[in-house]
């Protein structure tokens, strides 16, 4: 495993003789969301390397760029793509290099999500049509076209892993649009998960508790979510985004082989008493 190591004398965790265990030795992923090192697609892109993958990292545009460069460089990925969801060509353009480069694809893991600021910080009820319809395309429906151009390159198998949150599954103050749109998105796993079950893609998500990620920071009072989150949890605790890295590694690997359609919660327990946030 040492070809796996972070290039950068970055410290492996101390259970890495489990990531060993379950290993990824030759396995071939695409990590689509990293935008900076606190992104929670940074901690599963670590653990999937430490387990031995090669890596295809995407980037959002030229000034996210130098933010994710260093980090693919990190985890040795041998291709760093840009990747706007919105732009007509690009999604195509990536599953395209990933197939001349290793003609095959074992897991993607999804973690990007959008919404207009005014939508974001408004009431559901005040949400423009042109907003909710931009945020569910980037946020879920980008999930369903991964999962149709990764079909053909999952002839043997494969993962299919995205990122979900609380607000999915009962009502969040402050999270407004992205609630529905996060409903949507675990609804998609479970359609996507019966219908691509037959050829041995599983599709799951991990519903992570409040981590404090660049995107979080659009969300108002999210300092407040942390702290309210963590005690309610059963574990009186956060979790950490590395908590979140070792789940997509478990979902990605054949430990979850049995295992689709899931909703996976890494929130300490916290949605297992649950609260609305005022």
């Amino acid at each position: 495993m040492a070809d796996a190591k972070i290039s950068d004398g970055g410290v492996l965790p101390k259970d890495e003789a489990a990531c060993q265990a379950i290993g990824l030795d030759g396995r071939k992923g695409l990590i689509v969301g990293i935008a900076n090192e606190h992104s929670l697609a940074w901690a599963a892109a670590r653990w999937f390397r430490y387990a031995g993958a090669d890596l295809a990292v995407t980037y959002l545009n030229d000034k996210a760029k130098p933010f994710v460069a260093p980090l693919a460089e990190r985890v040795a990925a041998p291709l760093l793509l840009p990747l706007n969801v919105a732009v007509a060509g690009e999604l195509d353009a990536v599953f395209e290099r990933i197939r001349q480069t290793w003609g095959r694809l074992d897991f993607v893991f999804h973690s990007i999500a959008w919404a207009r600021a005014d939508d974001l910080h408004g009431r559901l009820t005040d949400c423009s049509a042109e907003g909710f319809a931009e945020s569910m395309l980037i946020s879920c429906h980008s999930l369903i076209r991964m999962a149709k151009l990764a079909e053909p390159l999952m002839d043997q198998g494969g993962s299919l892993t995205t990122l979900s949150f609380y607000g999915a599954e009962k009502v969040v103050d402050h999270y407004n649009i992205m609630g529905p749109v996060k409903a949507a998105l675990e609804a998609s796993v479970r359609y996507l998960a019966h219908e691509l079950g037959p050829k041995g893609v599983r599709v799951n998500a991990i519903s992570a508790g409040p981590v404090q990620t660049r995107a979080a920071s659009g969300i108002a009072h999210f300092d407040e979510m942390v702290t309210e989150a963590a005690a309610k949890a059963p574990l009186q605790r956060s979790i950490s985004s590395d908590e979140v890295g070792r789940a997509a590694l478990m979902l990605a690997s054949p430990l979850s082989s049995g295992m689709t359609g899931e909703v996976v919660h890494v929130d300490a327990g916290f949605h297992v008493d649950g609260m609305i946030f005022h």
